[in-house]
């Protein structure tokens, strides 16, 4: 099973604040998982769990890489996890064991949800192997829960809401709407309406998003007044994204989403290289926001010329740019 890496078109990082988003996941890169009965229950390390290295400059660059942890506490927690909401709802599961290998080719570190991914893609085939249908609602709850709950990861319901549906969705996480259904509402839109689309990261740079959730949680949850209204202002930004894509004016996206940068810019402490990058494709005349929470942006460009100045722009930083194969599952 695959799960592919996901793209915050606006409205983020509110997505944690009971605040509006619209994001899709694009096949560029991916995450699999492979699942097949055996007579134990293994997980396969792959490279990010490995503990022999060439030396200690190769340890150093693992761990900028990877991080401590690996991605084997990550199919650990989502098993756990997953049998732990088919005992809740009574699911009987047989008693086969099974083998679990998984890959990612998704940019580490840098905002594109790949861990998510891995996670998701884990619950799927462990869905797919004991015939079992999570709605997809519930499926993002439950794999938001694996981070939160059993690793202790900051996270928001954005990225796996999008990995869980494949298709682009506007967010909607008002505090009412959970209180009454647990979760978000929810809304997918045809793919079609998201048109120039480009995504660029630092192949020099990794940021991971704990770095950047801690201190505004808690400014949030003691009421600051700048930061309330930011992810006010982030939730509005996302709901005139939102017109726009359906009635066709594209011409008003691109302001929106560099408003949306220039937002985060006055709560958060946006690192030099990333400000560089922004203004970088800014230059080029491309809007440019990030894609979740640092090393990766999106934005839009005007045209094919636009695109290649963009490209030209970015080859003397490090920097590589696409254009997202957006997902959908229409």
């Amino acid at each position: 099973m695959k799960s592919y890496p996901r793209a915050a078109l606006v409205g983020n990082p509110s997505d944690g604040y009971y605040g509006k988003t619209i994001a899709f996941v694009f096949s560029n890169f991916y995450a699999e998982v492979i699942l097949y009965e055996s007579p134990e229950l293994e997980i396969l390390p792959q490279e990010r769990d490995r503990s022999i290295y060439k030396n200690i400059n190769g340890l150093y660059e693992d761990v900028n890489l990877y991080g401590y942890y690996g991605g084997i506490r990550l199919v650990k927690a989502t098993i756990k996890k997953f049998l732990e909401y088919c005992r809740a709802n009574r699911v009987i599961l047989d008693d086969r064991s099974f083998t679990v290998r998984y890959q990612s080719n998704i940019p580490n570190r840098l905002g594109l949800a790949g861990s998510s991914a891995i996670i998701t893609a884990c619950m799927k085939a462990l869905m797919a192997f004991y015939n079992i249908r999570i709605p997809r609602p519930l499926l993002a709850n439950l794999v938001l829960a694996v981070e939160t709950d059993e690793l202790r990861i900051s996270a928001g319901l954005q990225d796996r809401v999008a990995q869980a549906y494949e298709q682009p969705v506007y967010m909607d996480f008002d505090k009412t709407i959970f209180d009454r259904q647990d979760y978000g509402g929810y809304e997918t839109f045809s793919a079609e309406r998201l048109k120039n689309l480009y995504i660029a990261y630092r192949t020099d740079l990794s940021e991971g998003s704990e770095v950047f959730h801690n201190d505004i949680r808690a400014r949030f949850d003691k009421g600051d007044k700048v930061v309330v209204d930011a992810m006010r202002g982030f939730a509005d930004l996302t709901v005139k994204v939102k017109t726009a894509l359906l009635e066709g004016q594209f011409e008003k996206i691109s302001p929106l989403l560099d408003a949306n940068f220039d937002l985060r810019c006055s709560i958060y402490e946006i690192s030099s290289k990333n400000k560089d990058m922004v203004a970088l494709a800014r230059k080029a005349g491309a809007s440019a926001k990030f894609t979740g929470s640092g090393g990766a942006i999106i934005g839009m460009y005007k045209d094919e010329r636009m695109f290649e100045t963009l490209r030209a722009s970015f080859s003397n930083y490090k920097i590589e740019v696409f254009k997202p194969i957006i997902v959908t599952n229409e």
